[in-house]
């Protein structure tokens, strides 16, 4: 996505036959749906009445599937563009010939008690006192001088399928309204200026001169849209507030990259469908992963495995209540599940998620084909249940408890992945073609043992916490056996040379001791629960922190396996020597000598820590 805060880069420049860059696109949410923005005016990405539901506007795949444009005629690239600070609400400034233009454009936040906002639909978490107004405002405001500026709104109903037949109001000439022929959704234009319709498209063209404004709204599921300017005002700072009051719930420290966090924070909260508590991995489907390629997914999806680092990032930016619903409905999908677990699941928790190409769609800058739906929510992909049973462990270390209703998940889980760990799969990469022996997918298979034995000891089920842990331990000895070659480096697969970035998370969920002197077997070991223990890095033995004190890790990190408080310091960690393990020279953090450096932004770091060979 668009970085608006900032300036825009050479977006007038054709790199793309015809399209935007990719991270020319801002985000706009509400909870319920996602649109997104160019820099030229041009919404060309929405869907309604949910993230998943088909496409309003999809020319981001198809320059013909559907565009809604608000912006001066005689111009397309704008001075700047932001996000009015601490909200998603996008603010771009053109500069013409003749004057400045600024257009504001937001997805709706309303109070929940307000009847305007149309149909409610089905809510299956707390609601939050507020709820997606089901309305798409765009205002313009000239500054300065006098700017012509025009309104193109075209629609093309279930991924440009359907073009709509408008039919305006006789008696406001201001209102026009069309519907879905397929789904029966109904849209509705408002503006505070006269309307002509001509086939697909509605739209008008005025000068508009300093001091004067004018507001289109573009509605759904028989929302009322604001009925005049000042109400627009009313509405868009209403949805500032929201944005802004639910930011400052969050915990962030005071230092340079804040407001890249609260921004990534903005994000995931966009990215977040309110009604089950689910967060979709994308806001679109069948961006390319490389221009003109074929793999073209859809992303509108909630991953399982994308679900401990969700929980994680919430928890530690304080959002306790989103994270609170997002495991809730981890839960609830994983929970009616008897036999394997899916690695996707719809929004609503939809399990049969069919893949079908749109060959009538041209793709990305040509890249073909479309899709929607993901045919991979079938696969066999065996990390599933290590990132499932990581959320638990995670959420129930957070808020300090596992409740009575989840023991019965952890124990059919555990379970599972101890009956699949052997076979094959599609690995976390989601491969199209032959099962593999992938190691990631058997470091997963030992996670979710190691956190079924920890949950197991707070449930106070000791015989199933002790035969877990052997099973950990006889999975750990496979992967040392089968997963490494003879460089000493884990492998993509059994069997295979190949390096595979997923083995890079192996230290994420497991402490590893790190390659020192000497020749040895690849080794990890679970992250201790108690923050006043540590792994000692050169012997694999658990020592007090009292005893290796440049280890020692607050709570909040000794959780998350990592300690981040030496790279926010001013300057690097005194050099200190680790009492009690091997390491006899005066070293840093204690353990090897590192060569510390300091960046630009004041942090420290060192580009010489321990090798992530393992040996």
């Amino acid at each position: 996505m668009s970085r608006p805060d900032s300036s825009p880069r050479d977006t007038h420049v054709d790199r793309t036959q015809g399209f935007p860059p990719i991270e020319d696109y801002a985000l706009l949410a509400d909870g319920e749906t996602i649109a997104l923005v160019t820099s030229r005016g041009a919404v060309e990405w929405l869907c309604a009445p949910r993230m998943d539901s088909p496409s309003l506007f999809a020319a981001v795949l198809d320059r013909d599937a559907g565009t809604f444009t608000l912006a001066p005629t005689e111009t397309s690239v704008p001075v700047t563009r932001r996000y009015l600070p601490g909200t998603l609400v996008l603010e771009t400034t053109y500069m013409t010939s003749s004057g400045w233009l600024t257009v504001t454009d937001a997805l709706l936040v309303a109070p929940w008690d307000d009847d305007a906002c149309g149909d409610l639909p089905p809510y299956r978490r707390e609601a939050s006192g507020q709820r997606a107004a089901h309305v798409l405002l765009r205002t313009a405001r000239c500054e300065h001088g006098s700017v012509e500026l025009s309104v193109d709104c075209t629609p093309a109903f279930d991924y440009g399928r359907h073009a709509p037949a408008w039919q305006l109001d006789p008696a406001t000439q201001g209102q026009a309204s069309a519907s879905d022929p397929v789904s029966g959704l109904s849209l509705r234009l408002t503006s505070d200026r006269p309307l002509l319709a001509e086939g697909a498209r509605v739209g008008w063209r005025t000068v508009l001169t300093a001091g004067e404004e004018a507001v289109v709204a573009l509605s759904w599921a028989g929302a009322a849209p604001p009925g005049s300017v000042a109400e627009a005002h009313e509405r868009l700072e209403y949805t500032g507030t929201y944005w802004r009051d639910w930011l400052a719930g969050g915990t962030f420290p005071d230092h340079p990259w804040r407001a890249h966090m609260q921004r990534s924070a903005l994000t995931l909260k966009g990215l977040v469908y309110a009604p089950t508590g689910a967060m979709v991995a994308a806001a679109t489907t069948s961006l390319p992963e490389e221009l003109g390629g074929q793999r073209n997914w859809d992303y509108r999806y909630t991953w399982i495995r994308d679900a401990a680092f969700t929980l994680w990032g919430l928890h530690t930016l304080g959002f306790t209540a989103e994270a609170g619903d997002f495991f809730d409905f981890i839960a609830e999908v994983a929970g009616g599940e008897t036999d394997r677990l899916q690695i996707m699941y719809g929004i609503g928790g939809e399990r049969t998620l069919t893949e079908v190409e749109l060959e009538h769609l041209s793709g990305y800058a040509g890249s073909r084909p479309v899709r929607i739906g993901n045919g991979a929510y079938d696969q066999a992909q065996h990390d599933v249940w290590g990132m499932l049973l990581d959320s638990v462990y995670l959420h129930t270390t957070a808020v300090g408890a596992l409740p009575d209703r989840l023991w019965p998940l952890v124990e059919r889980q555990v379970e599972q992945a101890l009956v699949h760990w052997r076979h094959p799969d599609s690995g976390i990469w989601e491969v199209r073609g032959a099962l593999q022996h992938f190691t990631s997918s058997k470091v997963l298979c030992w996670v979710a043992a190691d956190r079924g034995a920890k949950l197991a000891d707070l449930c106070g089920a000791t015989e199933q916490a002790a035969r877990w842990r052997a099973a950990a331990e006889e999975i750990h000895a496979d992967v040392c056996a089968s997963g490494v070659d003879e460089r000493g480096v884990f492998t993509q697969f059994y069997g295979s040379t190949a390096l595979d970035a997923s083995a890079l998370l192996i230290p994420r969920w497991a402490s590893c001791r790190p390659r020192t002197r000497g020749r040895g077997p690849p080794c990890w070991r679970s992250p201790t629960s108690s923050p006043r223990t540590r792994w000692c890095c050169a012997t694999g033995s658990r020592r007090p922190t009292t005893a290796c004190p440049a280890r020692r890790a607050p709570s909040s990190s000794a959780r998350s396996g990592w300690s981040p408080r030496w790279w926010r310091s001013a300057r690097p960690p005194a050099p200190t020597t680790c009492a009690g393990c091997c390491c006899t020279t005066p070293t840093t953090w204690g353990c090897s000598p590192r060569s510390w450096t300091r960046t630009a932004a004041g942090i420290w770091a060192t580009p010489r820590r321990h090798s992530l060979t393992w040996r």
